[in-house]
């Protein structure tokens, strides 16, 4: 347990950035220090996209005027700029910044949003302020709406439900577009592309051959229930292991864990309990970092 809130602590710490290799030393050098560094790895990625998803923001369907305003607002900052900073602070050289929600006040005008904050980089906690993509937005819009932000962080299968029935203003949790959640929600304009991928042990070599989703998905065919896939509870990941007949995923014969977070899921595939994790590229990516150095 104590491994655990440590490695959680460590994660809400870290800001995903890209990986930059930097400074002198030979070709040859970079080379071997990249062997070393994968042959230590706790945990890898399997780069290979196993799905093609658009994140939007899910918007309560009584205030149309809020669905046009941030529409508006995603076409504004893609064309000025803003969001390309925003993401290069979590992907890039810039630095997160944090993001603190007002306390719940029905006197006031608050914007009130429904997130996760176990899905960096979108949406994450250190101590009581809030960073992630999604959070640096949420402030820049209630912002421009004259509003006062007001965070609301619960289960990510209840964020669409909380903006339904009417306790949220929008939901901001790295939501994929998808046609049950509509009966909740009107989505706004896409705003983030984004796809699935497999998260394995750092010594697995089960999938190295794989070129294609394809190769991916014969491999997972061949499993039974014997192998265990841990999934963060509601999201595209539990869908497409589990099968969907609205994105039209066939699912597998594995046995599908639930999880509060995908950090949860990939420290227990350490502890031997599952054999494999598939959530999103980005906060797969964050993750994988968090625990290669944590190890």
């Amino acid at each position: 347990m104590k491994k655990i809130i440590s490695l959680i602590l460590v994660i809400s710490m870290l800001a995903v950035s890209a990986i930059a290799f930097a400074g002198c030393g030979s070709a040859g050098d970079e080379k071997e220090k990249a062997g070393t560094e994968k042959k230590n790895a706790a945990v890898k990625i399997v780069e290979i996209p196993l799905t093609e998803e658009e994140y939007a923001f899910g918007v309560d369907k009584n205030q149309p005027e809020l669905l046009a305003a941030v529409n508006e607002f995603i076409a504004e900052i893609q064309a000025d700029g803003t969001f390309e900073k925003i993401c290069n602070n979590y992907f890039g050289d810039g630095t997160p910044v944090a993001v603190k929600s007002a306390v719940l006040d029905n006197t006031k005008d608050q914007l009130v949003v429904a997130t996760n904050a176990g899905f960096e980089p979108f949406e994450y906690t250190v101590g009581d302020q809030y960073y992630g993509i999604d959070m640096e937005i949420a402030a820049l819009l209630a912002q421009k709406l004259g509003k006062e932000l007001v965070i609301s962080n619960m289960d990510f299968d209840a964020v669409c439900l909380s903006v339904g029935q009417g306790k949220c203003d929008i939901a901001m949790a790295g939501l994929t577009i998808k046609e049950d959640r509509k009966e909740y929600v009107n989505f706004s304009d896409k705003y983030y592309n984004a796809a699935q991928k497999l998260i394995v042990k750092g010594d697995d070599t089960t999938f190295d051959n794989a070129k294609a989703a394809a190769d991916v998905e014969a491999i997972l065919k061949g499993f039974d229930a014997t192998t265990k896939i841990g999934v963060q509870q509601g999201t595209t990941g539990q869908f497409y292991v589990e099968g969907d007949a609205d994105w039209g995923f066939d699912g597998y014969k594995t046995t599908v864990v639930p999880y509060k977070s995908g950090s949860l899921a990939v420290q227990d595939m350490l502890n031997g309990n599952i054999n494999y994790v598939v959530i999103d590229e980005a906060p797969a990516q964050a993750i994988t970092k968090a625990i290669n150095e944590f190890n």
